[in-house]
């Protein structure tokens, strides 16, 4: 297993705007925006002292879902590496890539080729994925998904690993004698950390990850979840601790002088950071925030406001 934050304190990180245009989280600024801005933005996460940035994977949206989800979707490897070349520090992750959409070998090579450009920064989250449509335009029998995630997450930390020639055996997939270079940075392999909150998803997070990644879960459901996967990497002998995450409410640091919705935190960094604290006494390790903001400029402003107010105040 491949542990990467700091041990024993809460760290934060950030979805990033602009690459993913769901209706149900995007800000409507969004729409209009581009590169610029998300470089911007990845930049002043990077300066604030955020643990990672992350961008999703949605390969094609079908016309069904596109009026909720949009059609929206930046590509992770591409945005990824884009934003290695503009940051130093923050780490780079997929949230979550849907890797079992194409062979270990392809996403091996892509996110080998990520974590050797950005100088050790890749995480990789992967996810079972949930639009039928995608899967069945490549190939790929959906009902199947959760257990050749399983096998792919299997292949992926051998290939991952720190041999240029890796051996693989499994029930889909199978590799031997061929040679992957350049090999990540990380040793002995990046992490990979585990998206979802179904049986399956914890199930998977415990015995295979080195992270979890929930998707959904409010504050209360959490410690139970944080229980059962605790649980479950006890019953399956993986020693390892794991790097159990969270997604907050949004957040508004500040008084925002207009309307950001009753779900929001909002207030001094002092309340946002006692509201916060309650994450990692339940055992999160990192806590992924996303700010309400009516342009770039705002966004920028709240996130430098978090790392330098906030962020100092979450341990302690």
């Amino acid at each position: 297993m491949v542990q990467v934050l700091p041990p024993d304190r809460l760290s934060y990180g950030m979805q990033l705007p602009v690459q993913a245009q769901s209706v149900v989280f995007a800000e409507g600024w969004e729409a209009g925006a581009g590169p610029e801005d998300l470089v911007a933005v990845a930049r002043a996460a990077d300066r604030a002292g955020f643990a990672y940035v992350a961008c999703c994977e949605h390969v094609a949206i079908p016309r069904r879902l596109a009026g909720t989800m949009g059609t929206v979707w930046y590509d992770p490897v591409a945005t990824l590496s884009y934003l290695a070349a503009v940051t130093e520090r923050v780490r780079l992750l997929s949230h979550v890539a849907v890797v079992g959409l194409r062979h270990p070998l392809i996403s091996a090579k892509q996110y080998a080729t990520v974590d050797r450009l950005s100088g050790g920064r890749l995480i990789l989250g992967v996810g079972a994925g949930h639009v039928a449509e995608e899967f069945a335009a490549v190939g790929v029998d959906f009902a199947r998904r959760g257990a050749l995630l399983d096998e792919a997450v299997d292949a992926l930390k051998v290939a991952l690993g720190e041999e240029e020639f890796p051996e693989f055996a499994g029930d889909r997939f199978a590799f031997g004698g061929l040679g992957q270079a350049p090999r990540p940075v990380q040793r002995p392999r990046p992490p990979v950390w585990v998206g979802g909150s179904s049986p399956a998803a914890v199930r998977r997070a415990a015995v295979r990850g080195d992270g979890w990644l929930p998707q959904g879960d409010r504050r209360e459901q959490l410690p139970r979840q944080i229980a059962t996967l605790r649980r479950l990497r006890e019953a399956a002998g993986v020693v390892e601790p794991v790097e159990v995450g969270a997604i907050a409410e949004p957040v508004y640091v500040g008084k925002p002088g207009w309307d950001v919705g009753r779900r929001t935190l909002v207030g001094p960094p002092e309340r946002i950071a006692q509201s916060l604290r309650e994450y990692g006494a339940m055992g999160v390790r990192q806590v992924q925030v996303r700010f309400r903001s009516r342009g770039r400029a705002e966004l920028v402003e709240q996130v430098g406001v978090f790392g330098a107010e906030v962020g100092p105040l979450l341990n302690g």
